[in-house]
C-alpha cells in the first residue's frame, strides 16, 4: 500500500497507537517496581506511570489476580477503541489479531463441555479479545458435538476449524493437537495475508510471524518427547511460514529427544543464539524466556518504520509482555520471594 494511502485512512491511528508505545514501562520504572515492599507500594508507584488511576478503586489489601485482571482490561479497552476506528485493511489485520485469542477461547469451551462442565462457568475465563457475537451460539451448545457444529457454522474460525478438525477428533487426547492444527492454519493465513499487503507491512511482519511458526515448532517437539505423538503427527502441527521451512522443519520431525533440536538450532543464527546458555539452572535464563526476549526484539524494531499495520500488533505483544512483567514483580512481592524478582523481560 502506498505510503500516502495509509496516511490517509490510518495515519490517525498510527500516531495513537504510537503515542500508547511511548507510555509503556521503562527500566527506570522497573528499578522502581522491584523495590517495592507491599501491592499498595507497587500501585502508588504505577499511578505515577501512564496506568494511572486504574486500581484507583480497588480495596487493599490488593491481590495479584486483581492487578492482572485490571492489566488486561485497560488494554483491552484500549486495542477494541483502535479497531472500532479502523477501516479496510487494517480492520481485517486487526481481525486477524484477536483469532489467535479465538483458539484459545474455543479450546477451553471444547475442554470444558468434555468434562461436563457448563459453558455458562467457562464464558468469564476467555479472553476478552477473542469474544465474538456468535459466542452466545456456542453459550447454548451441550455437548462437545454441537459445539463442534457451532464452532464450525458460527465462527470467524470456520474457514481454520474446517479444514483441519472434524467431529471425530473432539476427545481430550486431542485436544491440545486441535489447538496447535488451528494455530498452524492461522498463522499461514495470517502470514499469507501480510505478504498480500506488500510494502512496508509485509517486511514489518512476515519476519515476526516467521518467528512465531518456528517458536511453535521448537516448542511442539520439545514438548512431545516422551508422549504418544508420533513423529508422523508432529510433523503435520508445524507451521511451514517460517524460517525453519522446509529444512529445518523435516530436521525437528525426526528428533528424538532436546539435544537434536538445538543441533537443528545451530543452523540458523538467530536461533542458535536462543538456545546457548539456555537451561533451568539458577542463573540460567529457559528457553521461553530467551523467546520472550527475542520477539520484544524484533516488536520493538517494527516501531523503526512508519505507514505500516505492524504497528498495532507488536504494540499488542509488548503490552502484553509488560502486564507478564509486572504480574511476575506482584507475585514476587506477595509471596516475599524477592530472590527471582528480576527474572522479567526488559522491554525499552
Amino acid at each position: 500500500m502506498l505510503d500516502s494511502l495509509f496516511n490517509i485512512d490510518c495515519g490517525y491511528l498510527e500516531g495513537l497507537v504510537r503515542g500508547f508505545r511511548n507510555g509503556i514501562l521503562r527500566q527506570t520504572d522497573y528499578l522502581n517496581l522491584v523495590q517495592c515492599e507491599t501491592l499498595d507500594d507497587l500501585k502508588l508507584h504505577l499511578q505515577s506511570t501512564d496506568y494511572g488511576n486504574f486500581l484507583a478503586n480497588e480495596p487493599s489489601p490488593l491481590q495479584v489476580s486483581v492487578i492482572d485482571d485490571k492489566l488486561r482490561e485497560k488494554l483491552v479497552i484500549e486495542f477494541q477503541h483502535l479497531r472500532n476506528h479502523a477501516v479496510e485493511p487494517l480492520a481485517t489485520f486487526m481481525d486477524y489479531i484477536t483469532y489467535g485469542y479465538m483458539i484459545d477461547n474455543i479450546v477451553l469451551l471444547i475442554t470444558g463441555a468434555l468434562h461436563q462442565r457448563p459453558i455458562s462457568e467457562l464464558m468469564p475465563k476467555c479472553h476478552p479479545l477473542g469474544t465474538f457475537d456468535q459466542i452466545e451460539a456456542i453459550n447454548v451448545a451441550n455437548t462437545s458435538v454441537e459445539l463442534y457444529n457451532a464452532v464450525l457454522v458460527d465462527t470467524p474460525l470456520a474457514e481454520f476449524f474446517g479444514e483441519c478438525v472434524s467431529e471425530q477428533d473432539l476427545d481430550e487426547l486431542n485436544i491440545e493437537i486441535i489447538r496447535n492444527t488451528l494455530y498452524k492454519a492461522y498463522l499461514e493465513s495470517f502470514y499469507n495475508y501480510c505478504k498480500g499487503l506488500g510494502g512496508t507491512t509485509a517486511d514489518v511482519m512476515c519476519p515476526i510471524l516467521a518467528f512465531e511458526a518456528d517458536r511453535r515448532a521448537f516448542i511442539i517437539t520439545v514438548n512431545s518427547f516422551g508422549t504418544e505423538l508420533t513423529k508422523e503427527d508432529r510433523a503435520k502441527l508445524y507451521p511451514t511460514c517460517g524460517r525453519l521451512y522446509p529444512d529445518g522443519l523435516a530436521a525437528l520431525a525426526r528428533a528424538d529427544d532436546p539435544e537434536n533440536v538445538k543441533q537443528v538450532a545451530e543452523f540458523y543464527t538467530e536461533y542458535r543464539a536462543l538456545f546457548e546458555g539456555a537451561g533451568n539452572n539458577p542463573g540460567e535464563k529457559t528457553l521461553e524466556d530467551k523467546f520472550f526476549e527475542y520477539e520484544v526484539k524484533l516488536n520493538v524494531n517494527a516501531f523503526m518504520q512508519q505507514f505500516h499495520c505492524g504497528v498495532f500488533y507488536s504494540y499488542l505483544r509488548l503490552k502484553e509482555q509488560e502486564c507478564r512483567n509486572v504480574v511476575w514483580i506482584a507475585e514476587c512481592i506477595a509471596q516475599k520471594h524477592r530472590a527471582k524478582i528480576d527474572n522479567y523481560i526488559p522491554i525499552l
